[in-house]
């Protein structure tokens, strides 16, 4: 009997109809899975009756297990596993050399990580995961919401990041102190597309890191947070010209409004003081 190991944040699904769940929010038409975490292979499973999976696991003890467990897939090469730690792979060399769709139920000290390489990630066509149902809030929040933040932002660039359920901990063994929630996106748009609101991905970095300022004090208004970094008198203009209140904190405003204020800050020349 395998027993969860703490170091890799594992809690194996036992709840066969979250599986399914999981299963029924995958897009029709999908070819190339890639899968973080299969843990005991329950999930695994599923995902090759419908798809080529490329599945990532980080316990050599799963692994093995594994390699076993599918050994048919394997040699018909429906599935391809992979051993070591998915971070490191995907810096290096990417984690598909296709397009894919990636299904995760994912250890929470790397979940935010992860998705924010999926985003970025040009050859990932979306995503069904699950991760704490905090963390999910705060990638799936609208503007307006307490919980919108850069995460929010960056999670709707390229198509609607929404929740679809919570899990209880009862549905994992062994159960989590929290509850967990499955979130899904399908990308619409490239972020370098003919409609992207940035040139490259130099800009598509100034921009991340402009939202880094203008959440890094969300109880503050987002004019002072900006002050900090820009030019006050091109922060207040830019303000002034799209009829903002300047009394507005970040997670008040919507995409749009940040992408327009970046782009006013960028074309006034508004660099970061040191």
């Amino acid at each position: 009997m395998i027993k969860a190991k703490k170091q890799f944040g594992q809690n194996f699904l036992i709840d066969k109809s979250v599986l399914s769940k999981i299963i029924q929010a995958i897009p029709k038409g999908v070819y190339n899975i890639v899968e973080i975490g299969p843990g005991l292979g329950d999930l695994t499973a599923e995902l090759l009756k419908i798809s080529e999976v490329e599945s990532y696991e980080i316990d050599v003890d799963l692994y093995k297990i594994l390699l076993d467990k599918f050994s048919q897939d394997i040699q018909k090469n429906r599935l391809k596993l992979h051993l070591g730690d998915v971070v490191d792979t995907w810096q290096k060399s990417g984690l598909s050399k296709k397009r894919y769709f990636l299904v995760a139920n994912l250890p929470y000290y790397v979940a935010t990580r992860i998705i924010l390489d999926a985003i970025d990630d040009e050859l990932c066509e979306g995503f069904v995961i699950m991760i704490q149902k905090e963390v999910a809030d705060k990638f799936c929040a609208l503007g307006g919401e307490r919980e919108f933040s850069a995460l929010s932002v960056l999670g709707n660039l390229q198509g609607e990041c929404k929740s679809l359920f919570d899990v209880l901990p009862q549905a994992f063994n062994p159960p989590p102190k929290v509850v967990s929630s499955v979130i899904k996106l399908e990308k619409k748009d490239s972020l370098f597309c003919e409609n992207s609101p940035f040139a490259d991905k130099k800009e598509y970095v100034e921009f991340k890191d402009f939202l880094k300022i203008c959440f890094v004090s969300p109880r503050k208004t987002l004019t002072k947070n900006l002050s900090s970094k820009f030019d006050k008198s091109l922060v207040n203009e830019a303000f002034d010209k799209l009829n903002l209140d300047k009394n507005l904190r970040a997670h008040q405003l919507n995409n749009a409004l940040f992408i327009k204020i970046f782009n006013f800050l960028k074309a006034g020349n508004g660099k970061q003081r040191e």
